[in-house]
């Protein structure tokens, strides 16, 4: 029997891998891996994608582009999307675009499996799964396993907010450095730009890992904000509705990771830090307990609204180490 050319489309090593490892064992496939969906495209062009697993947030081209173009091309891949974002507008999205089947991130093996066996695209039990000559080998790092971790927690967060808000959220690929305090005082400030900003702060801490999440609103948006939120309660201030708002975004995400690498966070109060100063005297703080920070930043936009805003999780260099050991059976 032929191997099915089987294509993993996905900006992650580790999310590829992952995929990899939840294949069913005896299904008789040759893998091939594409980091975009230009490189998807063309794997799919030469053969190398009959059936295709697909990530919706990658960078170049992200998976909806990809779904719209093989539409337009008329290609006859079939496609099941695992995506962080799970976003009931995202389901439909891709459903509506032509794939076949949505499965969240991380992938369960077992509902992977199924969900080949629904489609009819198991077939027969065959020989092992094999990559192709080109699949890469390469060992997975600290920054690619965290930003997968965060890209899935982030999802649930934006889920959560779609729900809130009504909207559907732009979600982008996170951003994970490791920082010098100076550096991210010139990058705060890069992100205030001209427009004057509100910060809410919110410290985490647990299983040896602690920091702080930092969400920044831009003034300018507030108001449309809270009509988005229907709030017309004169007792609801608009620095309310951003706490709450605060407490949904940062404790969503928080638990995520925390689901990921099996711990628990205490979450402190959140507290509005106000324009410009507050930032200040919490890079002031900041330099004052730690050189270096992990710095993980996700800007998150509503289609259809000018509203965005930028939530910057802060770890302190004490918390890599940790945060390494709980990953390193995914970086395996």
């Amino acid at each position: 029997m032929p191997m099915i050319p089987l294509l993993i489309c996905d900006d992650s090593n580790m999310a590829r891998k992952q995929l990899i490892r939840a294949l069913p064992s005896d299904w008789g496939v040759s893998v091939t891996t594409a980091t975009n969906g230009h490189e998807g495209l063309e794997a799919i062009r030469q053969g190398l994608g009959q059936v295709v697993l697909l990530d919706l947030t990658m960078p170049d081209m992200d998976g909806y582009q990809a779904l719209a173009a093989m539409r337009a091309e008329n290609m006859q891949a079939k496609v099941i999307v695992v995506s962080g974002d799970v976003q009931e507008e995202a389901v439909r999205r891709t459903l509506e675009l032509g794939a076949l089947a949505f499965l969240k991130k991380p992938a369960d093996p077992l509902e992977l499996q199924l969900t080949l066996q629904r489609l009819g695209l198991l077939g027969e039990p065959s020989r092992n799964v094999t990559l192709a000559p080109k699949t890469e080998h390469a060992a997975i790092s600290f920054q690619d396993a965290f930003r997968e971790t965060v890209n899935v927690a982030m999802g649930r967060a934006a889920a959560l907010l779609a729900r809130v808000l009504g909207v559907f959220v732009q979600l982008p690929v996170p951003n994970v450095n490791m920082l010098e305090v100076g550096e991210l005082h010139m990058a705060l400030a890069d992100a205030q730009g001209s427009d004057r900003l509100t910060a809410v702060c919110q410290g985490y801490i647990g299983g040896g890992i602690a920091g702080e999440a930092l969400l920044l609103f831009h003034d300018s948006e507030i108001a449309d904000m809270a009509q988005l939120m229907k709030i017309r309660d004169s007792h609801y201030s608009e620095m309310e509705m951003l706490l709450d708002l605060s407490s949904i975004l940062i404790g969503a995400c928080l638990s995520g990771i925390a689901e990921q690498i099996d711990i628990a966070f205490s979450q402190g109060h959140p507290q509005v830090l106000g324009a410009h100063n507050g930032i200040e005297e919490l890079i002031r703080l900041n330099q004052q307990r730690w050189k270096k920070t992990l710095a993980v930043e996700i800007s998150y936009s509503l289609e259809g609204h000018n509203i965005h805003f930028d939530l910057l999780m802060l770890f302190t260099e004490d918390s890599v180490e940790r945060l390494s050991r709980k990953l390193a059976y995914l970086m395996s």
